[in-house]
C-alpha cells in the first residue's frame, strides 16, 4: 500500500500494536505523518524518546477517545485511522464496568463521529478481539457493540469515500498483558511451575507483524463493513508451558472469571457470509446496501455454512519444538 504524503492516526498508539505499527510505517513507507493519540503522558514521553530519529514525522496528542472535541482536533487532515484504544483486561473491565462501557463503546462512537465529520478521512480500521465472539464477559460485550458501531457507520457515510472495517484477532504473542510475559515474570522470580487453568485450553498464535499486515490489508482493500481475520496456527497452553519451562510443571488453577477454553474467531452463523483467502478470512456485512457483486474482494471462496474458526478445531498446530523456536528472541 502506498502511504506517500498520507497522514495516519492511531488511537491508543503507545500500546504494543501501536508501537510496532508506527515503527513499521516510519521505516518501511514514505508516510508523511503518524499521529499518536493516547491518554498516558509518560508513555508518550518514552515513546517519543524511542522514536527520536523520526520526530519530524510524528505528532502526539494527549487525549481520551471519550472526548469527542479533543479527538476531532487530532483528526485534522488525517487520511487513515486505526482505532486501537480500549480497556482490554477482563478482570478490570468486570470491576469497572462503567469505565469499560465509556471507553470501549462511547470511545467507538467518538471515533466513528470524528471520522464521519472529517472530510479527509478515507479508511478507518478498528481492532477487535475473539472475546467479541459469543461474549461471556463485559470486555467482550463492549467490543461486540463496538464492532457493530463500526460496521453500521458505513451506512452513514453517504456520498463520502470513507469506509469502516474491522480486524479481529486474539491474544498477540508477547504483547503487553499477554500470557508469555506473564509466564516470563514468574519464571524470572525463580518459581519452578506455572499456573494453568485447564489442560485442554488452546489459543491461536498471533504475532504483531501478522496483526500489522492484516491492518494494512484492511486499509488497502476494505470496501466497507468487513471483518478481517488472519489465519493462525493453534497451540495448547500446556505445550507453551513445556516450551518455556524446562520441567514443564504446572498447577491447575481453574478457569478464571470471563475466560474461555478456546478462542473463537468466526462462528458457524457467520460462516455463510465468510470468504476464504490465502492468508485470511473476511466476514462480509449483512446490510441492504451491501451486495456480492460490488462488495466481495476478488479471489475468495465461500465457506461451508457449518464451518467455524475455533482454536481447538484448527487444521494448523504448533508443537512444543515449534513454540520453542518461535520464543527465541522474544
Amino acid at each position: 500500500m502506498d502511504f506517500t504524503n498520507k497522514s495516519l492516526l492511531i488511537t491508543g498508539g503507545t500500546g504494543s500494536f501501536g508501537t510496532f505499527f508506527t515503527r513499521y510505517l516510519l521505516k518501511k513507507t514514505d508516510i508523511r505523518r503518524v499521529i499518536i493519540y493516547s491518554r498516558d503522558e509518560y508513555k508518550q514521553f518514552e515513546f517519543r524518546k524511542n522514536f527520536a530519529e523520526f520526530d519530524n514525522r510524528l505528532r502526539f496528542f494527549i487525549g481520551d477517545v471519550r472526548d469527542y472535541d479533543r479527538l476531532r482536533r487530532a483528526f485534522h487532515n488525517v487520511d487513515y485511522v486505526v482505532h486501537a484504544a480500549a480497556m482490554k483486561q477482563v478482570p478490570i473491565c468486570e470491576y469497572n464496568p462503567i469505565e469499560a462501557v465509556n471507553t470501549n463503546i462511547q470511545g467507538a462512537i467518538s471515533v466513528v463521529n470524528a471520522s464521519l465529520d472529517t472530510p479527509t478521512v478515507r479508511r478507518v480500521v478498528a481492532l477487535s478481539t475473539d472475546k467479541a465472539v459469543n461474549p461471556i464477559n463485559l470486555y467482550g460485550g463492549t467490543k461486540l457493540v463496538s464492532d457493530k458501531l463500526f460496521t453500521a457507520a458505513n451506512s452513514y457515510a453517504g456520498g463520502r469515500t470513507v469506509r469502516f472495517a474491522i480486524v479481529r484477532y486474539g491474544n498477540v504473542a508477547n504483547s503487553r498483558g499477554s500470557v508469555i510475559p506473564f509466564f516470563k515474570q514468574i519464571i524470572d522470580n525463580g518459581v519452578d511451575s506455572l499456573p494453568l487453568t485447564d489442560e485442554r485450553m488452546t489459543r491461536f498464535w498471533m504475532t504483531l507483524d501478522k496483526a500489522a499486515a492484516m491492518v494494512i490489508t484492511a486499509l488497502e482493500s476494505a470496501k466497507g463493513g468487513e471483518t478481517f481475520v488472519y489465519k493462525n496456527p493453534s497451540f495448547y497452553v500446556k505445550d507453551l508451558i513445556e516450551a518455556m519451562l524446562p520441567n514443564g510443571k504446572y498447577n491447575l488453577v481453574g478457569i478464571r472469571e470471563g475466560e474461555k477454553l478456546h478462542e473463537c474467531m468466526i462462528t458457524s452463523t457467520d460462516a455463510r457470509r465468510t470468504y476464504e483467502y490465502p492468508d485470511y478470512y473476511v466476514i462480509y456485512p449483512n446490510y441492504d446496501w451491501w451486495t456480492v457483486e460490488t462488495g466481495v474482494i476478488p479471489g475468495g471462496k465461500v465457506l461451508k455454512s457449518d464451518w467455524e474458526y475455533v482454536s481447538d478445531k484448527n487444521t494448523s498446530w504448533l508443537s512444543v519444538d515449534d513454540l520453542k523456536n518461535l520464543l527465541v528472541g522474544m
